[in-house]
């Protein structure tokens, strides 16, 4: 026994002399990816995940802790024990689990259960890279990805011999607890690696295609015996390595066929994994160095990470030559341009879309096009597309506001009028999406009857879904103004207000009335309510939180019902500092809370920047400064509430620079207050904007004013006018 525990020590030691040196030869990162932490978001609800990805890139390996539950909706949780594998592909923040393609797990020695405990102390991941040593299987796995190849490496302790790989295709992220995912699941062993195609129904239902090969040739397999409930194929691959002990495998993924996931795999030819992670990482240092900042490095490290959170998703669904399968199964093909998924729209629509246009202008044309192709498939626009399926998922039409926005802005790489057409269709014709989650859908038919969805006829939500009717509509009317439709912008220009039905004289606050025009009795504005735990009137969030919802499109209308501009100011000072947070409701969207702020959930994430319309802005500005500083850290724990697809990092990205778009479709943005001395963007059109402001330590002034190329500006600023550069300087007065 103690000769056996001497070789086991050496034989640690040699392997983390190894990793080690592994870790010294890999490409020395740039100075913004160095600020990067990919762990940021993965321990709690942030649900963002360590493995790498290319910027919008189609594939993002890495590990799995676990395959069901809310809190793997990402595959990994920072501090669960044991990795069931590594899959191909997961979504970053999202509420629900989904993808989690085909799950690859290395092993030494073949073993009942390939799962493995690890050393936290032997994890690692930076941009472009992950890496971990597992304990049990006597492997260090490494991983890379260009935009549409998942790559990876394995270096076994001992060196050459067989070794063993498994290639589970039952694995997935799911939510079903009522039966497996899996429809139909065709494999083929190859020479060097597995072929095959499934179909899955969980969030969406989708065809998933895969093209793995290896770097050695498969020197035997053992398909396994099917578990109770499996429907799909798990193999034992077994190599014959020599005495260095590396095998690599890179990975391919299509919704199409294999033949596109073949070609998918080969964008990234050759085995050198070390160019490939440098490659991916290079891309992301030319995508960060766009907005930059000056600040202390734990401030870099939020940023940056918030940065590259955003620019995750949406994700490439289309293939290397340009197909790909719809929402309504039939394959397609781009005549130009990239197709994308991972739309969560109604989280992205109210600032990562806003960044998007200012910083990533080259790929707004391709999402606003998805969009299109996504409405000419299923007869009206997507609301939460993952895997180029519908999930159906949320409520309001926030496709809407995304495609006023984009023309807004000046983006004409699409059909205004195409798009018009699909906003006008989308907004009177009854939604008929099949979803597995939400009930929460467009009932035109009924909304157009009553001015408002009446609680008693038309389901969960409705006030919700009437006050975010409200947003669609206001972008469908602003599209039809910029293209001349008079009459067609007139009449959702109306319909808009209809929020102004559920605005209850005696609280001021939105509340749900019944067909007949009765007020819901009894009526608690603090009781947070979401249709798949608490069913009622709102969408996770209770009525003083949603009340604030018409100030995403007209706040001067909402100032007005509720009295004029002091006492919506007064009511925004009870909201924030008069009423109590809630405890024991985080999974109705109740984290990161200041008073009745939720700052983990998004229907409260333009509050703060409605006191721009108020006589004391400053109160608003040292509010997002308290958001920032106290709900985003440098730390596994440092997002409080789902990422969302880069919808909490746009926010944050957005407070850094001092402005915001509260109305997105309107293509301006709001004044605050940066959160650092110095910040540089850098245009599409060659041109620099710098922004300076006073040192963030400072006392916030009653008074201020921004100021750009030397000419004062009022408390709102166009899109147009950043994009000419120059000196934007926030000054005390």
């Amino acid at each position: 026994m103690r000769w056996g525990r001497v070789m086991a020590g050496l034989v640690l030691a040699c392997w983390a002399m190894l990793a080690a040196a592994q870790e010294r030869e890999a490409p020395r990162p740039g100075p913004l990816v160095s600020h990067v932490d990919p762990f940021i978001g993965t321990d709690g609800t942030g649900h963002t995940f360590p493995g790498p990805a290319a910027p919008f890139g189609m594939v993002q390996p890495g590990p799995d802790n676990g395959n069901t539950g809310w809190e793997y909706t990402s595959g990994y949780q920072y501090r669960a024990p044991h990795i069931l594998g590594f899959s191909q592909t997961r979504a970053s923040g999202t509420g629900i689990p989904e993808l989690g393609d085909v799950l690859v797990m290395p092993s030494r020695i073949r073993r009942p259960d390939f799962a493995s405990a690890y050393d936290k102390a032997s994890e690692t991941a930076r941009v472009g890279y992950y890496a971990v040593t597992l304990r049990e299987n006597d492997v260090r796995v490494e991983l890379t990805a260009s935009e549409m190849t998942a790559f990876h490496r394995y270096t076994f302790a001992g060196g050459g011999g067989r070794v063993w790989v498994l290639v589970d295709l039952q694995h997935g992220l799911t939510f079903r607890t009522d039966r497996q995912p899996v429809l139909e699941s065709h494999a083929v062993v190859t020479r060097d690696g597995i072929e095959g195609w499934q179909r899955r129904a969980n969030w969406t239902t989708r065809t998933v295609a895969f093209a793995l090969a290896f770097d050695h040739p498969v020197a035997a397999h053992i398909e396994l015996p099917r578990r109770e409930g499996d429907a799909a194929q798990r193999y034992l691959l077994a190599f014959d390595l020599p005495p260095a002990g590396v095998l690599q495998m890179k990975a391919g993924l299509s919704s199409v066929d294999v033949e596109g996931a073949r070609a998918n795999r080969e964008t990234t030819p050759g085995w050198d994994f070390d160019a490939v992670a440098a490659a991916t990482a290079a891309a992301w240092e030319s995508l960060l160095s766009r907005a930059t900042i000056e600040a202390p490095a734990r401030q870099q490290r939020i940023f940056n990470t918030a940065l590259y959170h955003a620019f995750l998703h949406p994700s490439r669904i289309s293939d290397a030559d340009g197909r790909w399968r719809g929402p309504d199964g039939m394959v397609r093909k781009a005549d130009k341009g990239i197709r994308y998924s991972t739309l969560s729209l109604w989280d992205t629509f109210r600032a990562a879309h806003s960044l998007y246009a200012l910083l990533v202008p080259e790929r707004v044309d391709d999402f606003v096009l998805t969009m299109l192709d996504h409405a000419d498939a299923t007869g009206r626009l997507p609301m939460w597309t993952i895997w180029g399926g519908e999930t159906g998922t949320m409520i309001g039409e926030p496709a809407l506001p995304v495609i006023a926005e984009a023309w807004a802005k000046g983006f004409r790489g699409f059909d205004g009028q195409r798009a018009l057409a699909a906003m006008v269709r989308t907004s009177t014709e009854d939604s008929r999406i099949g979803s597995s989650v939400e009930s929460g859908l467009s009932t035109w038919s009924l909304y157009e009857k009553f001015g408002y969805y009446p609680f008693d006829v038309a389901g969960g939500e409705t006030v919700s879904r009437t006050l975010e009717a409200g947003i669609g509509d206001d972008a469908t009317a602003r599209m039809a103004a910029m293209l001349g439709e008079t009459a067609l912008a007139e009449r959702f220009r109306a319909r808009a207000g209809n929020w102004r039905n559920l605005i209850d004289p005696e609280s001021g606050l939105a509340r749900g009335r019944d067909s007949k025009g009765q007020w819901r009795t009894p009526f608690d504005p603090l009781m947070p309510t979401s249709p798949l735990n608490n069913p009622g009137d709102y969408t996770e969030a209770n009525a003083w939180q949603y009340s604030w919802t018409p100030g995403l499109f007209d706040p001067e209308g909402l100032i007005e019902a509720m009295g004029g501009r002091e006492a919506f100011r007064r009511k925004l000072d009870t909201f924030f500092f008069d009423l109590k947070p809630l405890e024991g409701w985080a999974y109705l969207g109740q984290e990161a809370m200041i008073g009745q702020y939720a700052h983990g959930n998004e229907p409260s994430h333009h509050i703060a920047w409605l006191y721009a319309y108020t006589d004391r802005p400053q109160t608003g500005q040292a509010l997002v400064r308290r958001i920032a500083q106290d709900f985003y850290t440098d730390t596994p724990q440092g997002l409080i509430g789902n990422e969302d697809a880069g919808q909490m990092s746009a926010w944050y990205v957005f407070a850094t620079l001092g402005f915001y778009p509260v109305v997105p479709a309107s293509g301006d943005y709001v004044f605050g207050r940066p959160l650092v001395e110095r910040a540089q963007l850098k245009l599409a059109n060659g041109k620099v904007l710098t922004i300076t402001a006073p040192a963030p330590g400072q006392e916030i002034a009653r008074s201020s004013h921004a100021v750009l190329r030397g000419g004062p500006l009022s408390k709102r600023v166009n899109h147009s006018d950043l994009l000419d550069g120059g000196a934007l300087v926030f000054v005390d007065e």
